[in-house]
């Protein structure tokens, strides 16, 4: 299981590869596992609550759109999820459910097994495309827009290598972000829900009362952290994008500037006089980028990029998020203790 977020031990991603033990099963099909239901609100048809009243309608519509994603590899064997994206074979699934995997298979939730391919993996979304010889397969629908703070949320996947389980709860947050220290390529703009995510859960969805895929499922924060159903999703437009761009191309187009950020803290802001105690240092400037050609400088502080308020490390990913390659955007910055805005026109990731 590869984590990715080494500053940041409490939370954990949801990997695949996480429950113990290989596929010995060689028939082509499988019997059909039950569905699971458990709910973390304490709500029921018998309340009167019409909309959790409908989960097992929305778990009928969805259910067979998501999938078990089994993989082995040099490091063992274990199982993540996954949601069919097309009827001609592709299911996006994480980065981290693949990544390493000199196998993988796709447990379809009639019980059958397919061998998989993968098409392309974007470890900045921690998102991947695989495929598999099947057409006519059910796709799910993946919402347009956010869900409300509020809203009902259904996980479906394979937790712990459960097949077809499912949770129920509600969106709990939006734009969350799982820090990374700038290190490494950081989870943001997250949907946050209270449904029950467990390791093999990554990869699969978490669903609105109109059985559209509102995000795909990606980390959630252990119990043993003083942590109770602490899960998060990537929302379904950043999966709608990526998806398309590894299908269509193979890759990921992501909007680069070129520093080495570091957090501001009070106490940077004391040692060094930065005038600011919230925003991104720039600790160093990379040569040729965007950055350089812009005249950034080591010392400054991005405080606003492209409009966003930039307070952390994960602001400014999110930002960049928002802007494609080539666009020009203004950056606001801190030097001297002085505000100044420069034009800088982002550059594709390398």
């Amino acid at each position: 299981m590869r984590l990715g977020l080494p500053l940041l031990a409490a939370l954990a991603l949801v990997a695949g590869g996480c429950s113990a033990g290989g596929d010995d099963e060689s028939a082509a099909t499988v019997a059909p596992r039950t569905v699971t239901v458990t709910t973390t609100a304490s709500r029921s048809p018998s309340t009167g609550d019409e909309v959790f009243g409908r989960i097992p309608e929305i778990v009928d519509a969805v259910a067979h759109s998501v999938v078990t994603v089994l993989v082995s590899g040099p490091e063992g064997s274990g199982n993540g999820s996954g949601v069919i994206w097309d009827a001609g074979g592709d299911v996006v699934t994480n980065d981290h459910v693949v990544s390493g995997a000199t196998e993988i298979r796709v447990a379809l939730a009639t019980g059958e097994r397919l061998d998989a391919t993968l098409v392309a993996t974007d470890p900045v979304t921690d998102l991947a495309v695989i495929r598999v010889d099947r057409n006519g397969l059910p796709a799910a629908r993946f919402a347009d827009a956010l869900p409300e703070v509020g809203a009902l949320a259904v996980a479906i996947g394979a937790p712990l290598g459960f097949e077809n389980t499912v949770s129920a709860g509600i969106v709990s947050g939006l734009h969350r972000e799982i820090p990374s220290g700038g290190q490494t390529p950081a989870l943001v703009d997250l949907i946050q829900t209270d449904a029950a995510i467990s390791p093999g859960n990554s990869g699969g969805a978490l669903v609105d009362e109109h059985a559209e895929v509102i995000g795909i499922n990606v980390a959630y924060i252990p119990p043993e952290e003083r942590a109770v159903s602490i899960g998060f999703a990537i929302p379904s437009q950043t999966v709608s994008s990526v998806a398309k761009q590894l299908i269509d191309r193979g890759e990921v187009r992501h909007a680069y500037i070129g520093i080495l950020p570091e957090q501001v803290t009070a106490d940077l802001d004391q040692s060094f006089g930065l005038g600011v105690e919230t925003g991104v240092l720039v600790r160093e400037v990379t040569a040729g980028t965007p950055a350089a050609r812009a005249g950034l400088q080591p010392g400054d502080v991005v405080v606003v990029l492209g409009g966003d308020t930039i307070e952390t490390v994960e602001n400014l990913f999110a930002a960049l998020r928002r802007h494609e390659p080539g666009e020009a955007v203004d950056v606001t910055i801190v030097r001297d203790g002085e505000r100044r805005t420069v034009s800088v026109r982002l550059a594709a990731r390398p």
